[in-house]
């Protein structure tokens, strides 16, 4: 008997900005004083308060299994906070808890796609989705955003993409890996197509409280009785709350996708962590200022990346709106030659940065532009400048 493996698992991608950040990590403990741009984390520590919560749950025996689709007291907590920063009215019902906004974007793919279904994905895009659309038996179709448009793209793309096999277009605002934000304006554009067209938008959302400047995050649903319907809405407590490794994500949908996303999850998972969810109620409804104030720091950190980024030679680079990323246009270095080699693919080119200057870069040919970067200053100032003096170093050496 000849036993095989599963062909779906076998085309996986695995994630390039979980392998470079690996790589990053043996180097610093071989004692390479590298320094690394490709965190997709906070690097602050998570609120006093939460972790306090937690360590009550524990003490108190809050270790049992919860139901599938999470706490009724996290559910109250997380529809207040739809009602009161997205304008969105999610009932407890309509709510599901995961492990991680990853597990609740699979939930989504996993309970509205069936085998060959289309599902529209702006590109640059985070990786990750186009792998979870395949897992769920769909078809991932990329629309490439303009940079002249901030990366993002139009209604009228939107509209001339969708065939009679598209299910869903995925949303991601504030954006990983450009940092764009899509403006109220753009969204109705948008919302018009998706209503028009009777196909569901997956509103990943998990970076909204991140947004400097005059951007402002605006939830698609907010937008209308109409585009509500449509909509499957996602977030998490990740980034904003420096929550990543608790892994509790969130969606707000219609009851029926909410109950087939309960029933899935009560097979895969039985519930999410229930520390974690206790911990979680405090962060939604505790003391908001330490997440403030990391928001603050990031934006300093913003403005001066930025500043930095766009007086080097060789690159192009827009001031991001929200997340903690810069999205960086290599074009023009790629046509120069370092050390007598040709970079081609910013693949090579953060190869050299790593080998030679102790740099971690993300390459973004896995997020549909092979020709830019992305940097995160999800890192400390000093960080920051130490790794940007090495790239312009960099830079200096190509002919």
């Amino acid at each position: 008997m000849s036993l095989t493996l599963s062909e779906k698992a076998k085309a996986v991608k695995p994630s390039s900005t979980l392998a470079i950040t690996a790589k990053a990590k043996e180097l610093k403990k071989s004692g390479v004083d590298v320094v690394g741009f490709g965190a997709g984390e906070p690097d602050f520590n998570t609120p006093k308060n939460i972790c306090n919560a937690a360590i009550k749950a524990i003490e108190t025996g809050f270790t049992k299994y919860t139901p599938a689709s999470g706490t009724n007291e996290l559910k109250a907590a997380i529809s207040k906070k739809f009602r009161d920063f997205n304008g969105l009215d999610y009932a407890p019902n309509q709510i599901v808890i995961s492990n991680g906004g990853k597990h609740a974007l699979t939930n989504i793919f996993d309970a509205i796609l069936n085998p060959g279904d289309e599902v529209i994905i702006p590109a640059p895009y985070w990786l990750s989705y186009p792998e979870m659309v395949k897992l769920s038996d769909g078809v991932p179709v990329f629309v490439y955003g303009a940079k002249e448009n901030g990366y993002k793209i139009t209604a009228e793309q939107l509209d001339k993409a969708i065939t009679d096999k598209t299910k869903a277009f995925v949303l991601n605002s504030p954006s990983n890996p450009t940092g764009m934000v899509y403006s109220k304006k753009e969204l109705q554009a948008l919302a018009e197509v998706i209503v028009k067209r009777d196909i569901y938008v997956v509103a990943d959302e998990m970076y909204e409280y991140l947004t400097y400047d005059k951007a402002k995050h605006v939830s698609i649903a907010s937008l209308g009785e109409d585009i509500y319907k449509h909509t499957i809405t996602c977030s998490g407590l990740s980034k904003s709350y420096a929550m990543t490794g608790w892994r509790i994500g969130y969606t707000g949908s219609s009851v029926e996708i909410a109950k087939l996303m309960s029933a899935m999850q009560s097979h895969a998972t039985s519930n999410p962590n229930s520390i974690a969810q206790f911990a979680s109620v405090e962060a939604l409804t505790g003391p908001q200022d330490d997440m403030q104030k990391m928001k603050d720091e990031f934006d300093k950190r913003r403005v001066h990346m930025y500043e930095r980024v766009k007086a080097m030679p060789y690159v192009d680079v827009m001031k991001p709106e929200g997340a903690f990323y810069l999205f960086i246009d290599m074009s023009e270095a790629l046509k120069k030659s370092y050390k007598g080699e040709n970079l081609e693919t910013s693949a090579k080119l953060a190869e050299h940065l790593l080998n030679d200057y102790a740099v971690a870069v993300i390459p973004c040919a896995d997020f549909g532009f092979p020709t830019h970067i992305r940097l995160s200053y999800a890192i400390s100032m000093e960080q920051i400048d130490k790794g940007l003096d090495r790239i312009e170093t960099f830079l200096k050496e190509l002919k």
